[in-house]
């Protein structure tokens, strides 16, 4: 059976770029305790947002879909789910909100995660949830033509609840260190808990939820506002080279964690990132509403949809940005792609 100890390996993660991506957290994160000062009214406005886009990325990398309406509902609480996907959606809401709002009371514990493992799955009446794997299994990689090849083995059956048990102690023993950095813990125990696999099913949206779980209890709290779920679902190829990278000889105690935690840091910085531009533009009282338009805009590299403008400035009303918009594009500063659903905007640069 593996050894789990963080502490024999996290040495070898102090890389130059590594520390650079823990630097860069920290520095956004005083930057951020700064903002939530004067705008903590307004931010709250990106917290319902980054609810739906967190359920609907995580449930979307693993096939499970509803139309944006009745995502939407469901996450609100508004409509009871009616498919198997409905109802893991909804799971996931909950388990998304408890850890929102009582993560100082979430300790990272083997019951622990069998009990929110238990609520992704409590409406949909299947008796795996809250439950460890009751047999073997393999992570498959399906081509284009259909065929199937095995991309790793994860840990028997058997052996799970023990291996779960040493994960989170080791994590535990790792964190009691005064000179480690719970950021750089974190994508080692993303990395061997999808290695274990503990579950049937659900273990991609475990990882996910775990990972906002751990962020929050080491202080960093970017992902109630930016969702964490939907950045690694628009990056999943990437997420699943690295991952596949860093898995390779884990069995043998010789996997490299550095590419799967660039990769995670990265996905940190880039929440702290899209939080920083998002809140500036909340506010500042010298923009008006059709000026956070515009800037969102003119700071946006390639095309940006009227519905996505929506997304990142939550206050604004619809009416508001058409009219923003239809502005902008008779100025010449923004040009308008395309018609219809697929209309889309971007910066005139040629006027720059």
């Amino acid at each position: 059976m593996r050894n789990y100890s963080f502490i024999d390996k996290y040495s070898t993660l102090l890389s130059p770029d590594i520390v650079s991506l823990l630097s860069q957290i920290h520095e956004f994160k005083g930057k951020q305790a700064k903002l939530m000062v004067t705008g903590r009214d307004t931010l709250t406005k990106l917290v319902e947002i980054a609810k739906i886009q967190s359920t609907e990325a995580s449930n979307k990398i693993e096939g499970i879909y509803t139309s944006d309406e009745r995502l939407k509902k469901i996450v609100q609480e508004k409509t009871m789910p009616r498919t198997r996907g409905e109802k893991e959606i909804a799971g996931y809401r909950d388990v998304l909100a408890a850890i929102h709002e009582s993560h100082d009371y979430i300790p990272l514990r083997p019951s622990v995660i069998l009990q929110l493992h238990r609520d992704l799955y409590k409406y949909s009446g299947l008796a795996i949830g809250g439950q460890y794997k009751n047999s073997d299994n393999i992570i498959e990689e399906i081509d284009a033509a259909g065929n199937k090849t095995v991309r790793f083995q994860p840990v028997s059956a058997w052996e799970t609840p023990e291996s779960m048990d040493r994960l989170c102690a080791a994590y535990d023993e790792a964190l009691r260190e005064p000179t480690v950095d719970p950021l750089l813990l974190l994508p080692m125990f993303i990395l061997d808990f999808l290695c274990i696999h503990p579950f049937n099913d659900g273990n991609g949206r475990m990882s996910r939820l775990l990972t906002l779980l751990l962020l929050y209890r080491a202080g960093y709290d970017v992902g109630k506002y930016i969702s964490i779920e939907r950045l690694i679902e628009t990056s999943k190829e990437t997420y699943y080279e690295v991952l596949l990278e860093s898995s390779d000889g884990w069995h043998e105690e010789n996997n490299d964690y550095a590419p799967f935690a660039r990769y995670m840091l990265g996905v940190v910085v880039a929440a702290y990132r899209e939080f920083d531009q998002r809140a500036q533009m909340l506010t500042d009282p010298n923009l008006s509403k059709p000026d956070r338009v515009r800037e969102l805009i003119k700071d946006t590299l390639g095309t940006v949809t009227k519905a996505q403008i929506m997304e990142k400035c939550p206050d604004v009303a619809q009416i508001t940005v058409q009219r923003a918009l239809n502005e902008l594009v008779k100025s010449g500063q923004v040009i308008k792609l395309g018609g219809g659903r697929y209309t889309a905007y971007t910066w005139n640069r040629e006027k720059d």
